[in-house]
């Protein structure tokens, strides 16, 4: 018969980027970064255009063109955060049986940086009409029309995902 070992257990608050905040001393590992879990969507009309999000300009990557989505926050898995997210940014209202996993994109970070991993989903079925709610534009785009817009990294990374 195997031993059962007793680990202690912890309950953590969630810190700034949905991450545990402080491990206590004897369970904090030397190299264990620290990561944010974005999710994005790629939302297909009936014509088989694409919805696109540019950037507001005062964000990083202002201006270039990005898949609509935003953080996990604590407590949420990604499909409850990408429907509260377009909710909040594009006014649109999905059901997480619609959202259907795509890939990742993921970017190591660098120092004082946190690494970043994207998740994209697709969707064909939402209700309302996506206006965007902060400073920014959105457009519906055929594949080669996505391929020419200014992205950031990531997104170039997920549009691969998308178009095969």
């Amino acid at each position: 018969m195997v031993p059962e070992i007793k680990l202690p257990r912890y309950e953590w608050p969630c810190g700034p980027y949905g991450v545990k905040k402080e491990l206590p001393e004897e369970v904090r590992l030397e190299k264990n970064p620290t990561w944010i879990v974005v999710v994005a969507a790629a939302l297909q009309a009936k014509d088989g255009r694409w919805l696109m999000q540019q950037r507001p300009r005062a964000k990083q990557h202002g201006g270039l063109w990005e898949f609509p989505g935003g953080k996990v926050e604590c407590g949420e898995n990604p499909r409850e955060a990408l429907v509260r997210e377009l909710h909040e940014e594009l006014a649109v209202s999905l059901r997480i049986d619609d959202l259907k996993p795509v890939g990742f994109a993921e970017d190591v970070g660098s120092e004082g940086n946190p690494e970043i991993v994207i998740l994209l989903y697709s969707a064909t079925r939402w209700r309302g009409e996506a206006i965007a709610q902060e400073e920014s534009e959105v457009g519906w785009f055929e594949v080669a029309e996505m391929a020419k817009l200014p992205k950031p990294p990531l997104d170039v990374a997920l549009l691969h995902f998308l178009t095969g």
